[in-house]
């Protein structure tokens, strides 16, 4: 399986520049200026090794002309733009087990920037509270609006289009909920299109909020302090909740296609996606990096934007998340506790009780579906297979160090 993580791109057009080449080049820089997380440290060696010689790889030879073909191992980091696609395949092909034959609704949770800052600071508190405000909100509105228990599923998303921070949650929201009758439980749908009233819910959940973060603040100003919440004693935590309730916080509601599918899809893009993909880089000269992006203001137009390379790399380590925190998570009837009930649903809605197996999926044949080729054809013959030939180790922790810092090659070498 090694082998084949590693051919993931095989076939595909590669990219001109890299968010390797640039960590390569200005990353020491980056740590001289700011201050670096572990994770954050981590996430950069990862990215500049990735698909290198530095994390060890495999030899193919074809079976026919005999040429081979070196494929380097990836480094799997969630925010490396050059890994995540096949994990998100398998994620989607799990989750779309869950899904059921009925409408769905795409819901999406938007926090005013002046948290933005709290949140730099102290992602791990600010973000589990977005999820548990945004839960909290959608559960009571369940009960209130359809009297019983929905299912719902949400993203974690911390970026815009200039990767400035955006926070906000993409959920996907059962369009009904399950009653517990006198007759026991009965699903009953919500009416068509419309799940929720969006004012009160983005007041709600607004007020929920500001009303977790105030608990937030006395519990890292307690005499039995958090010692990861201790600065939040430098917080003017009522100025900073009169203007978070002064605004009218984003709440969007949007009824899903058709096919929930095509919403499932959607939000795979979250679950293994770090927060700029290399083929958006289309400038790399002189400590400048250009990057397109689709600016909303003026009606989704194209456009590119130029940064400074430690300005580029600050916005882009902004968004990687503390070390074991959980981006998607499952609530409701989507929790994996609630399978038995799921299977109850699909038994009232006319199906198969049991809950459909996971879709297999072929590495080999997910690749030339995307690609339009087999990757195991050899690309210099086009006639004969590669086969796995040889394999060799990554290189040893003090060489990486030196690959770090003087660069090697990113890409898959040939040999005749």
């Amino acid at each position: 399986m090694k082998l084949l993580d590693s051919l993931v791109t095989v076939g595909t057009e590669k990219p001109k520049y890299e968010l390797a080449d640039i960590i390569r080049q200005f990353g020491k820089a980056y740590r001289a200026r700011y201050y670096v997380t572990p994770k954050q440290r981590k996430a950069m060696d990862d990215i500049v090794a990735c698909r290198t010689a530095a994390l060890g790889g495999y030899v193919e030879r074809c079976d026919a002309c005999g040429k081979l073909r070196i494929s380097y191992c990836s480094c799997k980091n969630r925010d490396c733009p050059k890994c995540g696609a096949w994990e998100k395949a398998r994620w989607l092909a799990e989750f779309e087990t869950k899904i059921l034959p009925i409408p769905y609704f795409h819901v999406v949770f938007t926090t005013d920037h002046h948290i933005n800052e709290l949140a730099r600071v102290f992602p791990r508190q600010i973000y589990n509270l977005l999820f548990r405000t945004a839960a909290k909100i959608l559960k009571a509105y369940a009960r209130k609006y359809l009297g019983g228990e929905i299912g719902f599923t949400m993203v974690l998303h911390t970026w815009g289009q200039t990767l400035e921070q955006h926070i906000h949650l993409h959920c996907i929201v059962t369009g009904g909920a399950l009653q517990q009758t006198k007759d026991g439980p009965h699903w009953k749908p919500c009416r068509k299109n419309f799940l929720f009233p969006v004012k009160p819910l983005s007041r709600d959940f607004r007020d929920e909020f500001c009303k977790g973060l105030k608990q937030l603040y006395h519990a890292g100003t307690a005499m039995a302090t958090d010692k990861d919440l201790a600065g939040l004693k430098d917080v003017d935590i009522h100025r900073l909740v009169t203007q978070l309730r002064s605004k009218r916080w984003e709440v969007f509601i949007k009824s899903a296609p058709d096919d929930p599918r095509i919403l499932c899809e959607y939000l795979g893009r979250y679950t293994q996606r770090s927060a700029i993909s290399n083929y958006r880089i289309v400038g790399f000269a002189d400590g400048k990096v250009s990057f397109t992006y689709y600016d909303n203001r003026d009606g989704g137009t194209k456009k590119v934007m130029t940064l400074d390379a430690i300005e580029f790399i600050r916005r882009f380590l902004q968004h990687v998340l503390p070390s074991g925190f959980h981006r998607v998570r499952h609530y409701g009837l989507h929790h994996s506790c609630k399978r038995g009930a799921l299977a109850l649903i699909r038994g009232q809605l006319g199906l198969t009780p049991e809950l459909p197996a996971a879709r297999e999926l072929e590495l080999h044949d997910w690749i030339e579906s995307i690609t339009g080729k087999d990757p195991r054809v050899c690309p210099f013959c086009s006639k004969g297979l590669m086969r796995p030939y040889a394999e060799f180790g990554p290189v040893s922790p003090l060489k990486r160090k030196v690959i770090f810092w003087l660069g090697i090659p990113t890409r898959g070498q040939v040999m005749g």
